[in-house]
């Protein structure tokens, strides 16, 4: 997903191999697990929840890419023949095959026929996660024991966002397809995204101004999200990755050291990013499915 701190507006609102996988071991990693490497290369595709935005130290600022994400971890424990880490903050499925930047070329780029394992982490930003945080945030201020967020998105009788998720469903199966078509034997991993917001539907709002009613709509559509996510990847002959539901317990309304999501204020990572134990997370799930 796309940086939340890559504005002013919205702060205001709202080291080596071994460390790597030292990590890794950390996460469950077996050391048996490098002789199960896919043959070929592995590839990683996405967005900022798979570039590990903000998350220390940051490798390549234009995409806001850690050497702590998943796909390093990832890369580390499987000792695949090559490594390609194309993740880039703010990515969308239009960025599979246009340029986001100068220098971030079509992330397709990277794949080839001697490609063994993919993984790819979007979908965020085509329902406009940022605008959407913006909103809630903003809106919350103002009416905190409200659901001034849902009613702004259903206010019609639709819920825009449902719509929305709905909308972006063929564009993650033509990126799926689009994957198979380049790299024809590799292994596609789709990871779904992780809590930002406690599973039971409550807020914090000493933490972040959600309101009390948006707090569980917003758990929902994150929910509805991750379905249409794994509906997809199973139509389309990849393996969907949850990465939720051991995320549970682990959001931002949690205290430093338990959290694996960032809130709004914070140095550990992009606000409502994951944090370099939510990547942790997020390989060890990969690892899992990857065996």
């Amino acid at each position: 997903m796309r940086s939340v701190s890559s504005s002013r507006r919205t702060r205001t609102l709202l080291a080596a191999t071994a460390a790597v996988l030292a990590t890794t071991t950390a996460l469950g990693a077996s050391p048996a697990l490098a002789a199960e490497a896919p043959a070929g290369r592995y590839v990683a595709l996405g967005d900022s929840y798979a570039s590990g935005a903000g998350v220390p130290d940051q490798v390549d600022s234009a995409c806001t890419r850690s050497n702590r994400n998943y796909p390093a971890l990832v890369n580390a424990a499987l000792a695949p023949t090559a490594h390609k880490d194309v993740t880039c903050g703010g990515a969308t499925t239009v960025h599979m095959t246009s340029a986001q930047n100068s220098s971030a070329p079509p992330q397709f780029d990277a794949l080839s026929a001697d490609t063994g394992l993919v993984t790819l982490t979007i979908g965020g930003n085509d329902i406009g996660f940022a605008n959407i945080i913006l909103r809630c945030v903003s809106l919350g201020v103002f009416s905190p024991a409200g659901s001034p967020c849902k009613n702004s998105y259903t206010w019609t009788g639709t819920d825009q966002l449902a719509t929305t998720i709905n909308a972006t469903a063929p564009k993650v199966a033509a990126a799926i397809d689009g994957i198979r078509k380049r790299a024809p034997q590799a292994r596609i991993l789709v990871t779904g995204y992780p809590a930002i917001l406690p599973d039971d539907g409550s807020n914090c709002p000493s933490v972040v101004s959600i309101a009390k009613g948006d707090a569980p709509w917003l758990r929902d559509t994150h929910k509805r999200l991750n379905t249409m996510i794994a509906t997809q990847a199973a139509a389309h002959g990849a393996q969907y990755v949850d990465t939720y539901t051991k995320s549970v317990g682990h959001d931002i309304c949690k205290p430093a050291g338990t959290r694996w999501m960032e809130p709004l204020l914070t140095s550990a990572a992009a606000p409502f990013h994951p944090n370099a134990a939510g990547e942790q997370a997020m390989a060890g799930a990969v690892l899992t499915a990857a065996r």
